[in-house]
């Protein structure tokens, strides 16, 4: 849960994301001997990021080339009182400034010197502690693909030693399209887990949400960082109502919307209009996808929603940027604003697609739209198919529960 706050403080001392990992690695180590004698301390997180930082710190003291660091840390150390480890309980570790060390291990590992690919997978790896088998499922791509990239984005940051900063002019509009997929994929990854037995990670998701913010404020022209903000507000005010007491999943359509957070729909409406304000020509994909989670928090109701309208967002958002789960989800809209015979060709087409060819969503949708066009059995079949493709365990369950609903006429 802590990994990326401490991966990030430490690669601020050693500049190495590598290193820091390892550091973090010799500190849970520690605390795995240590806390059954001593006890587990007040601020478990505050106790591993000291651990970690004083490593960091011995490790910098043993070369000679990081003395001009070492002397600069210990300037800013003799500024204020010397902190044990019970003292760094009472810091608060989640200050918010420019100087974000999170939003600057964003920033480092989507540094040019990677390719995209290997850019957001190492941030999702570092900053939303995702598993490899979790980011080669958010990236359609095989497992052992996924993980080569990891390394040796690792090792290209630390042969080009690539400062750790938040970039400015050029340098941090060239970056900032990585960094809004990287804090989409996080968010992405906690309002629907990919596996486990959660259908929720809610951490990930207020870290999505804290960065977006952040970069709000740092970048107060681009209406692509609004964009994103709105949309993960918009997203984010439903999860309240995205589960039931037991924690399984409730759909779109179930859910009760006096549960949905006003404030963040208010936050996520603002920020929409800033994305707006700001565009100067067509609207980019956040902002579409902003205005599209923007029309279901305005309909009071499941029944009252514009699915014309949505339909119609998609279309422009597959323009925008094609790809097959855009077009899954716009037929999706189809089906709502025309009926479900108008979209089911289209989803038997992306059928042929080899990205989706395990995608379990997929699978899903074209079960429910067999479904509602009375093909039981079929629909029945694919919702099992579905099932099986997912690796969250509340995921499972429901579809495994929609599949016995469907009964095959006699």
């Amino acid at each position: 849960m802590e990994s990326a706050r401490i991966i990030a403080g430490v690669t601020r001392i050693v500049r190495d994301v590598g290193i820091a990992e390892e550091l973090l690695q010799d500190a849970v180590v520690a605390a795995l001997e240590q806390w059954p004698e001593t006890g587990i301390p007040a601020n478990p997180a505050a106790w591993l990021t000291a651990t970690a930082k004083h490593r960091a710190i011995d490790l910098v003291r043993r070369r000679e080339r990081y003395a001009r660091k070492l002397e600069e840390m210990g300037r800013d150390l003799e500024t204020g009182p010397r902190h044990g480890v019970d003292e760094l309980a009472a810091i608060d570790p989640y200050a918010d400034d420019i100087d974000d060390d999170m939003l600057r291990l964003v920033f480092t590992a989507c540094h040019p010197v990677l390719s995209a690919d290997a850019r957001i997978a190492l941030t999702l790896k570092l900053l939303g502690g995702l598993s490899t088998p979790e980011i080669a499922r958010a990236f359609l791509a095989p497992e052992a693909t996924v993980a080569q990239r990891i390394v040796r984005a690792k090792r290209t940051l630390a042969r080009k030693n690539v400062p750790f900063e938040v970039p400015r002019g050029a340098d941090r509009a060239a970056r900032l399209d990585s960094v809004l997929e990287v804090i989409y994929l996080i968010f992405n990854e906690g309002y629907t887990a990919t596996e486990g037995d959660d259908w929720l990670r809610p951490g990930l998701c207020e870290d999505a949400l804290r960065l977006s913010r952040v970069l709000a404020g740092l970048m107060p022209e681009e209406p692509e960082v609004h964009g994103l903000a709105a949309l993960l507000e918009l997203q984010a005010a439903r999860s309240a109502a995205r589960t039931d007491r037991s924690g399984e999943p409730v759909l779109l359509a179930e859910q009760n919307r006096t549960r949905w957070d006003r404030l963040l729909i208010r936050r996520g409406f603002a920020a929409l209009a800033r994305a707006e304000s700001a565009a100067s020509g067509a609207h980019g994909p956040y902002v579409l996808q902003a205005a599209i989670a923007a029309c279901h928090a305005h309909a009071p109701t499941y029944q009252d929603t514009d699915w014309p309208r949505i339909a119609a967002l998609y279309d422009l958002l597959a323009a925008r940027t094609p790809s097959p789960v855009v077009e899954l989800n716009r037929a999706v809209a189809v089906s709502m604003a025309h009926g479900p015979e108008h979209a089911f060709p289209l989803v038997t087409a992306l059928a042929a697609e080899p990205a989706l060819r395990d995608y379990h969503l997929l699978f899903s949708v074209r079960a429910d739209l067999l479904a509602r066009l009375g093909r039981t059995a079929e629909a029945r079949a694919d919702f099992e198919h579905a099932a099986s493709l997912t690796r969250n365990e509340r995921e499972r369950t429901l579809l495994l529960a929609r599949a016995t609903d469907c009964t095959t006429p006699t």
